[in-house]
């Protein structure tokens, strides 16, 4: 199947490592030229090497200077065709310890400063009658996720917003999507079940066999099965595709 996605411009967020490097490399895979952003660039020039249509591009979300030196190059080369709005989670946490400076602060680089970019992008989309707004959430948007009270609260945010936005530039050629992962076996999963085993005192290995039992799919998903339903959703073939949420997760969320 031929993705249309041959010399197609993509920005992808928080491509250093997990679930936005194993994005990067899809679309670049399909032909797509990407820049890829993120704090550090060491690990993208590592896994980038020999890949001509991959671009590390320095981009810290946190730091709104920076992201707009970024979008101003871009948009001096004529913007992006595709976003994938991805950012990095907050630390793990209860709803009743999180703070209002914990809020504000995660809020402004996993949803405020990711609308701010994507707002800044469209205008050059729309001109061209073509685009893809693809935004990673969580799980925990469907099913909040104990002890991740602020990514459950901040990116549900997001939901909110790509909704909205879904509806204001469909007749413009532009598809707004949120896909969810669940447990895919990243850092940051491998980060967190570390955690879990540290605030119950137990073995990391038996916080990570006991998560596997709760979904059906019986392990963990693959960086790149992810990016494969990323990368059809970035595509001309998902041209009917928009507002919509779509659950990566081995059918570990039960309601319908």
């Amino acid at each position: 199947m031929d993705l249309g996605l041959q010399g197609k411009r993509a920005l992808v967020l928080g491509a250093s490592r997990g679930l936005g490097m194993a994005i990067a490399q899809a679309l670049a895979a399909e032909g797509a030229i990407v820049f890829a952003a993120a704090r550090s660039l060491e690990l993208i020039d590592s896994w980038s090497q020999g890949l001509g249509n991959v671009h590390p591009v320095k981009l810290d979300l946190a730091d709104l200077v920076s992201l707009d030196a970024v979008v101003n190059d871009l948009l001096a080369n004529g913007g992006v065709d595709i976003i994938v709005n991805n950012s990095g989670g907050p630390p793990p946490g209860t709803a009743q310890e999180a703070d209002r400076a914990a809020w504000i602060t995660h809020f402004e680089a996993m949803a405020a400063n990711i609308f701010h970019l994507t707002t800044r992008l469209l205008p050059a989309m729309k001109a061209r009658g073509w685009g893809r707004v693809i935004s990673i959430t969580s799980s925990g948007v469907e099913q909040p996720i104990p002890n991740l009270a602020l990514s459950n609260g901040i990116r549900a945010a997001v939901v909110g917003w790509s909704k909205t936005l879904a509806s204001e530039v469909a007749a413009d050629g532009i598809t707004v999507n949120v896909v969810m992962p669940g447990r895919i076996h990243t850092e940051r999963v491998d980060e967190l079940d570390a955690a879990a085993a540290k605030r119950t005192q137990t073995d990391v290995a038996e916080v990570a066999n006991k998560s596997r039992s709760t979904i059906p799919a019986g392990r963990y998903g693959k960086p790149e099965e992810f990016a494969d339903v990323v990368t059809f959703l970035a595509s001309v073939r998902a041209g009917y595709v928009t507002g919509s949420r779509i659950r990566i997760d081995g059918g570990a969320i039960r309601s319908i």
